[in-house]
């Protein structure tokens, strides 16, 4: 998969050259001309990098970085600006960016830039959010499955179960601290919803020899696994 790049420029002729350049050297980029819809961008989709202009309509790059930085305290952030005052790359190392680019900058330092930053941070996806479960690995942090042959998205709800069971494996996890680690409580609605997302994970790894999520009837569930 290519890595996924989400870029803010409101400079229509710089965009258009940065984006061509970009995807020459195999990235996949979403542009926004504005602050406000590249927000927007991230909450909807995963990203894996993202490089933003300071000064954007709608919402300037920094209410943006803050914004970003709030929902996602792990995802490179990278600035490309024409100001160049010394109290804005402070301003904007202390949002969280990683670096900050001094526009006119060279497309070579920023896919070399882009590189680094993409290494360390599956480094640390990998580390943090990948398991493994039999043939499949399963991304806690973009919550999904995959193998060779297949990639199966979760939603929160089932990635936070699976996760659960994965970090408690072969121990007896009860109902009531299933629901409450996941929701907060064990009403009669959640337990039902509860079900529902177990039989999916069964099914999922259905083929899976060595792995069961067993049922203790009255009791709860094991993770049961002899990886």
């Amino acid at each position: 998969m290519k890595p996924k790049i989400l870029y803010a420029e409101d400079d229509e002729t710089l965009a258009f050259l940065t984006v061509d350049n970009l995807e020459q050297q195999g990235y996949d980029v979403l542009h926004c001309a504005d602050g406000k819809r590249c927000l927007e961008q991230f909450k909807q989709h995963q990203f894996d990098l993202c490089i933003l202009d300071i000064m954007l309509p709608k919402m300037d790059g920094f209410d943006l970085a803050a914004a970003i930085r709030e929902a996602d305290t792990e995802i490179p952030l990278l600035f490309l600006s024409a100001k160049t005052l010394k109290e804005d790359r402070l301003k904007g190392l202390r949002l969280g960016a990683d670096d900050y680019l001094v526009k006119p900058f060279s497309i070579e330092e920023l896919v070399l830039k882009i590189e680094v930053f993409l290494k360390r941070s599956m480094k640390k996806i990998n580390k943090n959010t990948l398991y493994e479960i039999g043939s499949y690995q399963f991304d806690s942090r973009n919550m999904f499955i995959f193998n060779e042959k297949e990639k199966i998205a979760l939603t929160q709800r089932e990635s936070d179960l699976l996760k659960l069971f994965i970090d408690n494996k072969n121990r007896v996890l009860k109902r009531e601290e299933i629901l409450k680690s996941l929701w907060g409580d064990d009403d009669y609605f959640m337990g039902r919803s509860l079900d529902v997302f177990i039989s999916r994970l069964r099914k999922i790894l259905a083929n899976e020899t060595g792995i069961a999520i067993e049922n203790l009837h009255g009791i709860g569930f094991r993770f049961s696994t002899d990886l």
